[in-house]
């Protein structure tokens, strides 16, 4: 073995030891890293909400707001549990949180629908503070409407002579098929948990490194060497590979929600994902003066890094400052690169940007974390001859 081959082996076994004979890390590293996704799937088991509560306002009170009610009241999403006189009371309910929406039929709607040339006006009302209760209800009711309207149009046209089965052709002269692509289920679990999945590693990992980084700083075994650097680095990324690999391909499986990307282009994925974390947590512990300041940003950049990488947030609506902030973070191109793989199906070379852009990180970080380390070095050696 060469002078050069050794420091950088020691290291490397140096920072395998430090972290296993941490319990904080090991359990950072290893535990929260496997315990945080069985968490989230377990919140968001159950993707679908169903029978949301609704109140009903019909001061028609006719056969076809009736026969409206009764189709809606059969989706599986809503609940009609309150039949109110007036809209104050159903705005009292929804106020209290007794039901999450209101629908409303003003005393014209039959009449208007018995006019060939009237327009039947229904109201909906949906509780926002959840999307999900808004999806349900708006859905739902959609659905229920098209259906309807397609019966009206059939009876008007019959009305004005025309047959039956030339009306079904002009009511349907376009007909469509619905297809949900890549969350065929439609619930937020499976468009969550696979940007959370790539999160997860990206903080246990961040917060791992600048916690060993403050201890390092805390008993004083400095060593801001090249093959300090690189040593701590082999050593994480070979923990961190493992992890991935069960992360990204095995859990996706084992919790049934959209994989059907390759399993060869998410482990090339992987290598330049690691590496641009690895450095750019490298560079941050720099200024880690001790364990708990890793608590501290990472409490404080976690929301921020899954808001600023456009995934539960249209990277269109992103102010183009915080868009060029975020575009600094590894995590953002490598949630869109695996949701493109494990989700869309698309291939390493469909997603070139984010997997040329993790490469470009990882080259910038590497080249900043040495810059850092020969700045702290020569500080250190400073104040040893002062």
């Amino acid at each position: 073995m060469t002078k050069f081959q050794y420091p950088i082996v020691k290291a490397f076994v140096t920072e395998l030891l430090r972290i296993f004979r941490d319990p904080g890390v090991t359990v950072i590293f290893i535990v929260a890293t496997l315990a945080y996704p069985l968490i989230y799937k377990a919140l968001y088991w159950n993707e679908q909400i169903t029978n949301v509560p609704v109140a009903v306002v019909d001061l028609s009170n006719t056969p076809q707001s009736r026969e409206f009610l009764h189709k809606w009241n059969a989706a599986p999403d809503i609940r009609l549990t309150h039949t109110c006189t007036s809209m104050a009371e159903a705005e009292m309910l929804l106020r209290d949180q007794k039901v999450h929406g209101i629908i409303y039929f003003p005393r014209d709607f039959a009449r208007q629908l018995a006019d060939p040339l009237g327009k039947a006006h229904i109201s909906l009302y949906c509780d926002m503070s959840s999307f999900l209760y808004m999806k349900a209800i708006y859905l739902s009711c959609n659905n229920v409407m098209l259906e309807s309207m397609r019966n009206i149009q059939i009876d008007r046209y019959e009305q004005m002579g025309i047959g039956q089965e030339m009306a079904w052709a002009l009511v349907q002269d376009a007909p469509y098929t619905e297809t949900a692509l890549f969350t065929p289920t439609g619930g937020y679990g499976s468009f969550l948990i696979p940007a959370v999945l790539m999160l997860i590693l990206h903080q246990t990992l961040f917060f791992g490194i600048c916690m060993l980084g403050g201890t390092i700083r805390e008993e004083n075994e400095e060593k801001y060497t090249f093959s300090s650097l690189f040593g701590r680095a082999g050593a994480c990324f070979t923990i961190y590979y493992a992890l991935a690999t069960i992360l990204l391909c095995a859990l996706p499986r084992l919790f049934d929600i959209p994989h059907i990307g390759s399993f060869w282009d998410i482990q090339l994925l992987i290598v330049p994902y690691l590496l641009a974390i690895i450095f750019f947590s490298l560079c941050v512990s720099v200024f880690i003066r001790n364990r708990e300041s890793g608590l501290v940003i990472l409490i404080s950049t976690s929301l921020i890094f899954l808001f600023m990488a456009g995934i539960s947030w249209p990277k269109e609506m992103i102010p183009d400052a915080w868009w060029y902030i975020a575009t600094c973070i590894p995590y953002t191109h490598g949630a869109h690169a695996y949701i493109h793989i494990n989700s869309m199906g698309a291939s390493l070379a469909t997603t070139s940007t984010e997997y040329i852009a993790l490469w470009i990180l990882t080259g910038v970080y590497c080249i900043l974390a040495c810059g850092l380390f020969c700045i702290r070095k020569r500080k250190l050696l400073e104040e040893t001859l002062t």
